[in-house]
């Protein structure tokens, strides 16, 4: 890993402009892409969750650039236990169900309702949730079962969450139906 690039990712901060410059730096240098991916893949680090916010808008573009990373990232999604992260690596996952030309394979497809299910049931943090509950839906559109469990998550106690959560939850509530 270059550590130069390692300390770029550790000095960045949340603002949009710094996470674009560092985006803008690995299109224009795609060999980087590799260490952006190990650096958000290492949950134990302190600064995996800003590696995660640049991934995300990274996917966002040009998710065809994380195919080579799809197996390895869903292998740690039960791993990711930071708000901050989730945040992305949620956001990524949707990106990745709702691809039309991506094609995960079942074990992806199971790894990522695997952990949407586990953060959507215990995240307090509305955009969290959000994320996990579309990604859940367009994955249900292939697995009906999922349907039949987000159903039973998104009615129980809905009127113990937040604003954020519950305009995410009623929306899906309708598009399955």
């Amino acid at each position: 890993m270059n550590l130069d690039f390692y300390t770029e990712i550790a000095e960045s901060t949340a603002h949009r402009k710094c996470r674009d410059d560092i985006k803008n730096f690995v299109f224009a240098h795609p060999n980087y892409l590799k260490d952006l991916v190990e650096i958000a893949l290492m949950t134990k680090d302190k600064n995996h969750h800003k590696a995660c916010w640049v991934l995300e808008l990274i996917c966002e573009e040009q998710l065809a650039l994380f195919i080579p990373f799809i197996d390895v990232f869903c292998n740690k999604l039960s791993d990711y236990t930071s708000d901050s992260a989730i945040r992305s690596v949620s956001k990524i996952c949707l990106f990745l169900s709702k691809s039309r030309t991506i094609k995960l394979t079942t074990f992806q497809e199971e790894k990522i309702i695997e952990s949407n299910l586990d953060w959507l049931i215990s995240t307090n943090k509305a955009a969290n949730a959000a994320y996990s509950m579309r990604t859940l839906f367009e994955l249900g559109k292939k697995h009906s079962w999922v349907n039949e469990e987000l159903k039973s998550l998104l009615t129980r106690d809905l009127s113990q969450q937040t604003a954020g959560y519950c305009f995410a939850a009623k929306d899906i509530l309708k598009r399955l139906k």
